[in-house]
């Protein structure tokens, strides 16, 4: 990579925005907030003219990482004017949401990412499918940069190589992803501290949607092939935002028999958000047959059909690659 393009672009911009992804996780909250506050520490110029932009709604157990309560949602800075726009852990541009008409009108676009689906679509491309988490590219680029890496700074970063990595358990896990973490628990992260934010601090609601799914999940194939499918009156149910559907395609995935797992769940009466998971195919090759797309065992895509109905063309895609 061409470290450099980096700190030559920061410098060059005068106003600057880093935008997340829809249904924002612990990587790209993470990642923005790291590399919000690594702009504001080494490039003097940009004091109060860097914005941070979420889609949808920032989930309770993240609030606790570094700078989120200065984020803005895309609607309140569709006027702004930016020099530069960087997505991070955004596999697809469609996966901007409302963001995607800010980025697409600013001159000069950066790309920071780790899915191997991701097609460099920006103007300047960090892209690196062999990361465990947007977060472990911008460490190697501030670390490549010697830029200075402080406290919240270190908070962000490991947030997002905790969650990516499923708490160091999923095959994206490496010598190189411990030792990274090594280095910013020595640059002031806190292990226990993060770990409970993000794995033992869930909404009541959100663990009881939980159970209520996996009591309903679907078993097929000789139970190779574990599911569930979440309608919007489920989640009226439970009064639960969108995010309480985090981590349950791992819950259903963690079973012995599990070799492929899913979630299909209803966006609105044509469309259904799919999140797929696996132990041993290549779930972005079906996640890409939906214009989806992210890593081996852990993909997604969008599917502009009812949910039923999406239920079963991924079922039918599921069942192709297994064979």
């Amino acid at each position: 990579m061409d470290f450099k393009s980096f700190k030559d672009t920061i410098q060059a911009a005068k106003r600057i925005v880093i935008i997340s992804h829809v249904n924002p996780d612990g990587d790209t909250l993470g990642s923005m907030s790291a590399l919000y506050q690594v702009i504001l520490n080494n490039f003097d110029h940009t004091k109060d003219s860097v914005d941070m932009v979420y889609n949808g709604i920032i989930p309770e157990i993240y609030k606790f990482i570094p700078f989120l309560d200065e984020a803005k949602k895309p609607e309140q800075v569709k006027d702004e004017l930016y020099d530069l726009a960087i997505a991070v852990d955004i596999a697809a541009k469609d996966r901007m949401g409302d963001s995607l008409p800010l980025y697409e009108r600013t001159e000069t676009k950066m790309n920071i990412d780790h899915h191997k689906t991701n097609n460099n679509y920006g103007t300047v491309n960090f892209v690196r499918g062999d990361a465990c988490s947007c977060g472990e590219v911008l460490f190697d680029i501030f670390k490549a940069l010697d830029l200075n890496i402080d406290k919240k700074t270190a908070w962000g970063l490991y947030a997002a190589l905790l969650t990516d990595t499923g708490g160091f358990r999923y095959d994206n896990t490496d010598a190189d992803t411990l030792l990274k973490s090594a280095e910013l628990i020595k640059l002031g992260a806190e292990p226990a501290k993060i770990a409970r934010f993000c794995y033992e601090s869930k909404p009541r609601n959100m663990v009881l949607l939980h159970a209520h799914c996996m009591i309903n999940a679907d078993f097929t194939d000789n139970n190779r092939i574990a599911g569930v499918c979440i309608s919007n009156k489920d989640m009226e149910k439970f009064h639960a935002s969108n995010d309480y559907t985090e981590g349950l395609v791992e819950e259903l995935r963690r079973i012995g028999t599990t070799e492929v797992s899913y979630v299909a769940k209803e966006v609105d009466e044509n469309t259904t958000k799919v999140s797929l998971r696996s132990k041993t195919i290549d779930v972005s090759k079906v996640a890409q047959v939906f214009n989806g797309g992210g890593h081996t065992f852990a993909a997604g895509c969008t599917i502009r059909k009812p949910l039923k109905i999406a239920k079963d063309k991924i079922l039918e895609e599921i069942r192709k690659a297994l064979g």
